[in-house]
């Protein structure tokens, strides 16, 4: 090795740090851009609209997210992330009951908000396959914490689980014909109505 090269051990690792740090800028900022196109043009809008908004080019996104399908799939588990992270800060800076019910009113506008979201992910593709585990797997641990938190303040009825509220808050969020947008959040607003006011004691 020539005298003055520089150490493997050393300078050699800075490159694949700094790459790996622009390939994850650009990852986020494809996703925020695609989240972006979703709510206001739906999920088969063009590439070239959501690598414009996201300041780069179609070969960028198509490295990281060969097909549609991985994209659809990233942005619906980064946002799964951010309302499963949410609970701890509301949890902070609210009342139990009070999180609670901003906790699931996020979660309401994460399921009604993506123009044919639905239709993608019930398209049959295999790409979807793992979703509704990782929709489980991170939503339930925030939801239940949540809950055990505001029925120990007496703020809700005891007898509701996690599951029970996930499931049923979904059903509610299904298109429903000729309904206005704002009924599934009116809808859940009665079934959180119920959560809050039912028996607080299992019988």
């Amino acid at each position: 090795m020539p005298e003055n090269a520089p150490s493997p051990s050393t300078a050699a690792p800075a490159v694949p740090r700094r790459l790996r740090a622009d390939a994850q800028r650009n990852v986020t900022a494809l996703l925020d851009a695609a989240r972006a196109v979703f709510d206001s043009t739906g999920v088969d809008a063009p590439a070239k609209e959501i690598t414009d908004l996201a300041g780069l080019g179609v070969g960028t996104l198509y490295r990281h997210f060969p097909q549609r399908s991985d994209l659809v799939k990233a942005v619906v588990q980064s946002n799964i992330d951010a309302c499963a992270a949410a609970g701890p800060p509301l949890s902070a800076a609210h009342e139990p009951g009070t999180a609670l019910v901003k906790w699931l009113q996020q979660y309401t506008e994460l399921l009604g908000t993506k123009r044919g979201l639905a239709s993608a992910l019930h398209s049959g593709d295999p790409a979807y396959d793992a979703l509704p585990g990782y929709f489980l797997q991170r939503l339930t641990p925030a939801l239940t914490a949540l809950l055990d938190a505001a029925a120990a303040d007496g703020a809700i009825r005891d007898d509701v689980s996690a599951g029970d509220l996930l499931f049923a808050i979904a059903h509610l969020c299904l298109p429903v014909p000729g309904a206005d947008p704002g009924y599934s959040a009116r809808m859940v607003g009665v079934l959180i109505d119920g959560l809050r006011n039912g028996p607080r004691q299992r019988g």
